[in-house]
């Protein structure tokens, strides 16, 4: 097993690592819209917010040498279901083609109070 770390995305607020490889896959901890430079939350919306954790997702996944191409599952936590529409087209426009498998759960708090969080499982090649 070896852990990812990356200073294209925000580092761990917690005592976990960004993403870790194991048996061919990369496990990614959750993102938050946090700007990786400011380690500031970014976005006033779900749409905002979503639009940067998948930036902070795909910078992950890079360093772990990999893309949003290889993602096989994510689960997508929501403050707010009301917000499952915005948050999906934002999502499908980073994943362009790709379908990856998917639960969306709505949560009652998230890190930092963020309105979306997304975590993923990528397959290295």
């Amino acid at each position: 097993m070896k852990p990812i770390a990356t200073a294209e995305a925000p580092a761990a607020i917690g005592p976990y690592s960004q993403a870790y490889v194991a048996g061919g896959f990369v496990f990614c901890s959750g993102q938050i819209a946090l700007d990786p430079k400011t380690g500031q939350m970014v976005g006033a919306t779900a749409a905002d917010q979503a639009a940067q954790v998948m930036k902070n997702l795909a910078a992950v996944l890079r360093g772990a040498g990999c893309e949003l191409r290889d993602v096989v599952k994510t689960t997508i936590f929501l403050k707010s279901m009301n917000d499952f529409a915005a948050v999906n087209e934002v999502y499908a426009r980073a994943l362009g083609e790709h379908r990856p498998a998917r639960a969306t759960v709505e949560a009652a708090r998230l890190p930092k109070d963020a309105l979306v969080e997304i975590d993923c499982i990528a397959r290295l090649e």
